[in-house]
């Protein structure tokens, strides 16, 4: 099936944006080109975009089907797939073949370039994104217990429910020696992941239930070092058979992004049972699984006006539950349990205020503030262009999203000045 049909064939519109930044000081690149072209013919170039000051291109109008192929299996292919080609002055180019767009949906393209003096300068980056799972016939999961037994002598399993700050991928089956492994973080992979697994124009709920379930499974193989303790160096692997489907190099989804910084910390659980679920789903239609989610029959429940812990309990049972973990990893402090905004004053507030700062330095078009602990005009205008940088609604309220974000970004560009 033709990857990218005519104009005519694409009636929708689906949207793009870029984000690049330094594969070493994660900085990012201003004046970075962004070229999109038919993936069948990259000398037509159809958009041509730069990036601003914090690495960030404008967001572009592109042609993608009719909404209704992503709401019915087996339909002509839901998504128009684009060539992007990244160049910035002193950067290895990238070029990624396969893009998705999705019609009402705006794709993310977040990308990592390598300095020229530290890569090939005769060479281009590739990134060829396979068709999504949905759509295409990967190996079916093969089964696994949803609670594993960790009691045999030797087992190595964390003693809580931790999040990850990273977590190593491995792009094969567990048993290809020949694949790469890749760190990404957390919340990048399960970002990854869920674009993958799932159509970003699936029902709210649906999504989020989706999410939630790759997350658990991704905790699971965290608390119990499953494949560390099978004398692997990686946390996961991309196959669909063992895992779930990551894809190096892949764009992501808004809609998907903010529903994970939503939920990051969440997971699965059964009553007396510490260990995150290991919540096996199948798409229900290429693949059966009488006992897990089935992801298309999900996204019907999740139109019905189920919720998603009512779809999650339609497919595993009433006592599965989302649990919450409280402690998440490279962060310098935890949510302070409330909303931060105009009015609100403390130290929790001062310490915001001093990470917003930090991450000023790096990114010029956020405002630098007074530390004084009190949040007031200046400091909402300082994290409403924040959360407008990263790709968060721009309420100017410190909420759940936003201090995991400042936090993560505050501790990415510390460990940069240390390194300097």
């Amino acid at each position: 099936m033709n990857s990218l049909k005519a104009a005519q064939d694409l009636p929708d519109t689906g949207y793009f944006r870029a984000n690049i930044t330094s594969q070493v000081d994660s900085k990012p690149i201003e004046g970075a080109t962004i070229r999109i072209s038919d993936i069948n013919n990259p000398e037509d170039v159809l958009e041509e975009i730069t990036t601003d000051a914090s690495g960030q291109s404008e967001t572009v109008a592109l042609g993608a089907p009719p909404v209704e192929y992503s709401m019915v299996p087996e339909s002509s292919q839901p998504y128009a797939v684009y060539n992007i080609e990244i160049e910035a002055p002193g950067y290895e180019p990238r070029e990624i073949s396969g893009a998705e767009i999705l019609p009402g949906e705006t794709a993310l393209q977040n990308t990592a370039l390598l300095p020229l003096d530290e890569a090939d300068p005769e060479s281009t980056e590739l990134y060829v994104i396979p068709p999504h799972t949905l759509y295409a016939e990967y190996p079916p999961k093969i089964p696994e217990d949803e609670i594993k037994d960790v009691t045999q002598t030797g087992e190595i399993v964390l003693s809580r429910v931790v999040i990850p700050e990273y977590v190593i991928v491995h792009d094969g089956p567990p048993n290809d020696s020949s694949a790469k492994d890749y760190y990404v973080k957390y919340k990048d992979y399960i970002k990854n992941v869920a674009s993958s697994e799932i159509y970003a124009t699936w029902p709210e709920q649906t999504r989020f239930a989706n999410i939630l379930a790759i997350q658990s499974i991704t905790l699971n193989r965290v608390y119990t070092e499953w494949y560390r303790n099978r004398g692997k160096d990686f946390t996961i692997t991309s196959s669909t058979a063992y895992d779930q489907k990551w894809i190096p190099g892949r764009n992501i989804f808004d809609s998907i992004s903010i529903a994970v910084d939503t939920i990051f910390s969440n997971y699965l659980s059964r009553p007396n049972v510490v260990q995150p679920l290991f919540t096996q789903y199948c798409d229900g239609k290429r693949v059966s699984c009488p006992t897990w989610m089935r992801q298309w029959e999900s996204k019907t429940l999740g139109e019905n006006g189920y919720s998603a812990i009512e779809i999650l309990r339609y497919f595993y049972g009433d006592s599965i539950f989302i649990n919450t973990s409280e402690e998440i990893s490279g962060i310098p402090s935890s949510w302070p349990g409330t909303n931060l905004t105009i009015g609100s004053s403390g130290s929790k507030v001062r310490q915001m205020q001093e990470q917003i700062n930090v991450i000023a330095g790096a990114y010029p078009l956020i405002p630098k503030i007074a530390a004084d602990g009190i949040y007031g005009q200046n400091t909402a205008n300082a994290v409403r262009v924040f959360q407008k940088v990263f790709n968060l609604p721009q309420t100017g309220t410190v909420d759940y999203p936003t201090w995991y974000k400042i936090s993560e970004i505050y501790v990415g560009v510390s460990r940069i000045a240390e390194m300097a």
